[in-house]
């Protein structure tokens, strides 16, 4: 029994990951291209950035340490007072989860980009990275991992000819590799450090992770406010002066807690101990599909454009290669015989 709780874990994770996705990804949409809150333009993802890594950070700070997940991290001791630190190891997965808190919000407000095509675009970046990761790691690609990038070469061919070429802002380029990035450096790290059955591994991997990812998120981007007074940079100053006044405040608080609970919900479906090619596909599975349902949300309740049939052929061959990872480690795997224990319990539930 335990076994099976263990194994339905994920899967819960990736449940409750897929339900906060729908309306974060609508919420975000619509301030992007509608004006709200007596503004005469909508937001744009820069403006939104810098308090929603705020108020993001301070719900995952207080989450850890409301429940004392705090107290597993490395510590270094100053006098009578302990403070956590970071290892050399989770400080790069901090900056892999920087590069990612600070891209996953941006994708979802350029103009021009629907969110099927971003997220076939962004999605199954992970997918690639997985078998490169294990790859790297010194074992065998399997031959199931080949036919899932081919899946995702085909849907990325589809939805970017049916667009006539791939014509998105050069932010929205930058903010797809730069998010490939993130995930490469956080999934390596994650690989090699807390993918195992020690709990209090798990912990101090997370907890060290996000000391790092929120503070130098919000250094990086109030380090390129100084740097420079262009259209962009303007808009990203007044994200972290002129939001503050403005009446669509409680929204961006509500926006930044979701992004906490994304990060956790995730950071459960990637650290569970079954292998990257089961738990990667399941956390992308999850966006990709909370991502079409708030497309279609948005379409009926609001008019904004419906998803073409060539994005929808996308995202299904990118679901395609999702469950041919999920389920390829036990193609051609011979069962092993259940403990008689086990197959008592299963005799008894049913």
């Amino acid at each position: 029994m335990k076994k099976r709780r263990a194994e339905l874990g994920p899967l819960f994770y990736a449940l409750a990951y897929l339900l906060v996705w729908i309306p974060y990804i609508g919420a975000t949409r619509v301030l992007a291209s509608q004006p709200h809150g007596g503004m005469a333009i909508p937001l744009t993802g820069l403006a939104m950035l810098p308090l929603t890594l705020i108020f993001a950070g301070v719900s995952m700070g207080m989450v850890l340490w409301l429940n004392g997940w705090w107290k597993s991290a490395h510590c270094l001791r100053f006098g009578p007072l302990t403070f956590p630190v970071p290892t050399r190891a989770t400080a790069v997965a901090g900056l892999g989860a920087t590069l990612i808190l600070t891209t996953v919000p941006l994708s979802f407000t350029f103009p021009g980009v629907s969110i099927p095509f971003i997220q076939v675009l962004m999605r199954g970046d992970a997918l690639i990275v997985a078998p490169l990761v294990v790859r790297i790691m010194g074992r065998k690609v399997h031959w199931y991992s080949g036919v899932a990038l081919l899946l995702v070469a085909t849907a990325l061919t589809v939805t970017i000819q049916q667009r006539g070429g791939l014509h998105v802002p050069a932010l929205c380029l930058l903010t797809i590799v730069l998010n490939l990035l993130g995930y490469f450096l956080r999934l390596m790290v994650m690989t090699r450090t807390a993918k195992n059955a020690d709990p209090e591994s798990l912990k101090r991997y997370f907890v060290e992770e996000q000391m790092v990812a929120y503070p130098l998120a919000l250094a990086i981007l109030g380090g390129l406010v100084l740097a420079g007074r262009t259209p962009s940079l303007l808009q990203l100053r007044w994200g972290f002066t002129g939001l503050w006044s403005s009446a669509l405040l409680p929204v961006i608080v509500i926006l930044g807690a979701i992004v906490a609970v994304q990060g956790l919900l995730a950071a459960m479906i990637l650290l569970g101990r079954r292998e990257n090619t089961y738990c990667v596909p399941l956390e992308r599975s999850a966006s990709v599909i909370g991502g079409v349902i708030a497309a279609y949300a948005l379409w009926r309740m609001r008019n904004y454009p419906q998803p073409t049939t060539a994005e929808m052929i996308g995202v299904g061959l990118l679901v395609c290669a999702i469950v041919l990872l999920s389920i390829g480690p036990s193609l051609g795997r011979k069962p092993a015989a259940a403990p008689t224990h086990e197959l008592n319990d299963e005799a008894t539930a049913g």
